[in-house]
């Protein structure tokens, strides 16, 4: 593998201000897991470092990038896209805090013209994007701090300690020829002819880019929304299941990227650990466009979905959520209404067309958000003149 990796030469691309960049890939080979150390994970063992021998000897695939990565922006966006590739072909789940993909970062910094390299550190103990994000932060200001200082940058490996937010030094970091590769006797070689890479490339599935042009040709979604939907390998599937039961891309597109994600970011989960299935989003959006609930008790309706993971009928039924339809109860709370409002009744009828809303206001307020605003509208603009 240090001779002859699986691959060589390859890149991937991320999106830097609107503006396509690729970022280098030198090699991918496989290694072995040598296990994973645990550093100080609670106050009590804070000066002490667990070994876990429970992965050694597992397979592993080591993707070494280019230095073109510019910031931590970029580092985060870069194994994003990197993960979700993984995902795509069902390589790895892609869960960091499990170890199932993991980060080791190079950083080093130089003056503003110099093209040489600076002194590089190596960071570990990242289980998070957002931990990336932090200790490369961290990290790029500690090396210029101390080179303004007049100080020089060591390599060396350092952690990543999340409860003070810094870097600590590890050891110090050795070259490639410290590490005295030598060829393992007990492995035959692995040749991997051309018959054999263009059967796997002809069937390869469908990956994230190809995916999202696909959900803007097929869907006529935004590309912004198509970026989104296609990031992972679950929420492309929940957004084609939910719109074969609700066939209006845009709508699903919208509510995913709205209150479901903001759902399931608030609680740090998956798409596929999401209590609302497909189906029970598509029920509930045909139930808003049927006029059975209005687009304000829908969003009620979906916090107790994601709750409890019940039917969105049984909790409109439960709750007594279902829209007015009737038209002489919505008259009645507009003739209330209008009642406790006689000069702003009197000012719209002078033409200040923009008080409507506020009677809009009113209407649901007197029938707690159930009217069907269709209606509402419509009777109200009879009302009125």
């Amino acid at each position: 593998m240090y001779e002859y990796p699986l691959a060589e030469e390859g890149f991937i691309e991320i999106v830097v201000e609107g503006e396509k960049k690729r970022i280098q890939i030198i090699r991918i080979h496989m290694e072995e897991d040598a296990g994973k150390l645990k550093h100080g994970e609670t106050p009590e063992s804070a000066s002490f470092s667990y070994v876990d021998f429970n992965r050694t000897g597992v397979p592993l695939v080591e993707i070494v990038s280019g230095p073109d990565i510019r910031s931590p922006q970029e580092a985060s966006d870069y194994l994003k896209k990197l993960r979700s590739i993984l995902q795509y072909l069902e390589i790895c789940t892609g869960d960091m805090e499990k170890g199932t993909f993991r980060c080791d970062a190079n950083v080093s910094v130089r003056p503003t013209g110099q093209k040489e390299f600076g002194t590089r550190t190596e960071l570990k103990n990242m289980n998070s994007f957002r931990h990336v994000e932090k200790a490369l932060e961290y990290e790029i200001k500690r090396q210029i701090a101390a080179l303004e200082d007049g100080d020089v940058v060591v390599q060396e490996t350092r952690l990543w300690d999340v409860d003070q937010g810094i870097t600590v030094s590890m050891r110090g970091k050795e070259e490639a020829h410290d590490y005295r590769y030598f060829p393992d006797p007990d492995l035959v070689p692995l040749r991997i002819d051309e018959p054999w890479i263009e059967k796997i490339r002809k069937n390869l599935p469908e990956l994230p880019d190809q995916k999202k042009e696909r959900f803007i040709r097929q869907y006529q979604i935004p590309e912004y929304d198509a970026e989104i939907l296609t990031s992972a390998k679950s929420m492309a599937n929940y957004f084609e299941e939910c719109v074969s039961f609700f066939p209006d891309p845009k709508t699903v597109s919208n509510w995913m990227m709205g209150d479901l994600l903001r759902e399931l970011k608030r609680d740090e989960r998956e798409m596929d650990r999401c209590p609302v299935t497909p189906k029970h989003l598509a029920e509930m959006l045909s139930m808003i466009r049927e006029g059975t609930i209005s687009g304000k008790i829908a969003k009620d309706v979906f916090e107790e979905m994601y709750r409890t993971g019940e039917y969105p009928t049984d909790i409109v039924k439960e709750k007594g959520w279902i829209q007015i339809q009737d038209e002489g109860q919505i008259e009645q709370a507009i003739q209330r209404a209008m009642e406790a409002n006689p000069k702003q009744v009197e000012d719209y009828r002078k033409g200040k067309d923009k008080i409507f809303g506020f009677f809009v206001g009113e209407v649901m307020k007197q029938t707690k958000g159930k009217a069907n605003p269709k209606l509402v509208n419509e009777l109200l603009k009879k009302k009125l003149k």
